[in-house]
């Protein structure tokens, strides 16, 4: 049976955000030092160390040293989530506008679907944003109801980390870490705009721990 320090390990080492929301358990065992003193080693040994974002709230694995292969991968993440916040974008904006919420969608929030649906469809501008938002690569619906451009697009959130769905039955899902990382992301452009996509990835590697 695989250890805690084990299953947190491979957590890490698979790429994923350690979050309050998206797993509690792990990340309590990481705000703990004296466990992250124990992972740290065995990062390591793959050229990883434990990163955080969201002042501390936030966990994830990213590589300790930098050589040609390194960049390479990086500079091709970071284009990659570059390539997707278009999408990601319209779509916080939708949420927000639609709840009448004063602050954006943070780690923690919750997000009920039938609400949320019902808010849409009583706004005609809202549904054409969120067919728009659909057709997306990211999201790839071809759905021609709004029931179902909703559902694609909060499934898809969901696989990707940045949506939880604590209860298969109800239709509530929780915003995770990952997308406070993703603001993180968005202040770094915002502040390299005046540099071309490949500047802005090549940036990114030099700080390293970005992504």
């Amino acid at each position: 049976m695989i250890t805690e320090q084990g299953r947190v390990l491979e957590k890490l080492l698979s790429g994923q955000f350690i979050c309050q929301i998206s797993d509690e358990d792990a990340w309590r065992y990481i705000k703990n030092k004296a466990n992250v003193d124990k992972l740290e080693p065995h990062l390591n040994l793959l050229n990883r160390t434990l990163c955080s974002s969201a002042e501390g709230e936030v966990f994830f694995a990213a590589y300790k040293t930098l050589g040609d292969a390194e960049r390479k991968e990086l500079a091709q993440q970071f284009q990659d989530t570059a390539a997707n916040l278009m999408p990601l974008v319209e779509w916080l904006l939708l949420v927000q506008q639609a709840n009448g919420a004063d602050v954006p969608v943070s780690i923690g929030t919750a997000l009920r679907l039938n609400e949320l649906q019902s808010a849409i469809e009583d706004t005609p501008a809202f549904a054409e944003q969120l067919e728009k938002i659909s057709r997306y690569r990211m999201f790839g619906s071809t759905s021609v109801s709004l029931d179902g451009q909703l559902k694609q697009v909060f499934k898809r959130l969901t696989d990707l980390g940045y949506l939880l769905k604590p209860n298969p039955d109800k239709q509530i899902f929780i915003a995770t870490g990952k997308i406070e990382h993703l603001y993180e992301v968005l202040k770094f452009i915002d502040e390299t705009e005046s540099l071309s996509l490949t500047e802005q990835a090549e940036s990114a590697v030099q700080q390293g721990r970005l992504i």
